[in-house]
């Protein structure tokens, strides 16, 4: 532990992907508000370490345990631990939206006076049962799990919902993520951005179909945008960009989700929750 978290933030960061303020911070909120405590031969921060190895860099238990002189059977116990005291944190950890409002300067959201913030759906590459691989098929042929996800304007998650098969549409995980108990909620006369795999409907705006949308198609060299309907579309797309950069800085955070798990789905489905609310954490 020492070696890892007691010499620089550098090591630090290229051995749990967080600064050693922020480690300690979240041993602390783990401590303090789940009630997660030292063990009479392990520490907490030691449980938190071994966690955040795992996530990090996609290693296997007994890879994890030979690195902490642990027997596997110990990391997973403990991995188990601090996975049930993170997701008792979902709460705390995700972000309220904030309205845009008219004192934007934000060139990317100013012109969108009420929206919430962006939604879209990833896919994230899972281990299933060989009975249920066909039902987790994407289009590309692989065996994913179809996450929604709902951001901020600051790069911080507002909703998520994992765990739907590769297969699924769009449409059919915003009807679900509409109808749960802990629901996506959309405050009358708000809205999010979304792409046009989803309904123009209330409380959720999609670009003109049919017109130039992707911003390669505006890049220095192309035309610039002819028409309002094309303007808007720009406009809509420079926005919502930035949830594909969020999920390109948390897939590149966490190797768990850069590749098929180990553990059996429901477990996956847990960790990819946990992955989205240390993403949250880290950025607070």
């Amino acid at each position: 532990m020492n070696r890892i978290v007691g010499i620089t933030d550098r090591t630090c960061i290229d051995y749990l992907r967080i600064d050693r303020n922020t480690f300690g911070r979240l041993c602390r909120l783990l401590r303090d508000q789940i009630g997660l405590i030292d063990q009479k031969f392990m520490t907490l921060e030691e449980q938190v370490a071994m966690f955040l190895c795992l996530l990090s860099h996609h290693e296997k238990t007994r890879i994890v345990g030979f690195n902490f002189m642990r027997s596997s059977q110990t990391v997973s116990h403990y991995m188990h631990i601090v996975l049930c005291g993170m997701l008792q944190l979902y709460e705390v950890l995700l972000v309220k939206p904030e309205p845009i409002d008219q004192d934007c300067v934000d060139t990317r959201w100013k012109w969108f006076q009420g929206c919430l913030g962006a939604l879209d759906d990833t896919y994230i590459n899972v281990r299933v049962p060989l009975a249920d691989a066909l039902r987790y098929r994407t289009r590309k042929g692989h065996i994913a799990t179809n996450t929604l996800a709902v951001y901020g304007r600051y790069l911080r998650f507002v909703y998520m919902l994992p765990g739907w098969e590769g297969s699924a549409g769009d449409l059919l995980i915003l009807r679900d993520a509409l109808s749960r108990p802990h629901t996506l909620k959309v405050p009358k006369g708000f809205y999010y951005l979304c792409d046009k795999g989803y309904a123009n409907s209330e409380g959720f705006l999609t670009p003109y179909k049919g017109v130039r949308y992707h911003l390669k198609e505006w890049v220095p060299g192309c035309a610039a945008p002819q028409t309002h309907v094309e303007l808007f579309n720009m406009r809509h797309k420079k926005a919502r960009n930035v949830i594909e950069r969020a999920f390109a800085v948390l897939k590149m955070q966490w190797g768990i989700l850069r590749s098929s798990s180990f553990y059996p789905i429901d477990v996956q489905t847990l960790l990819i929750h946990a992955c989205f609310l240390l993403h949250n954490f880290i950025r607070c």
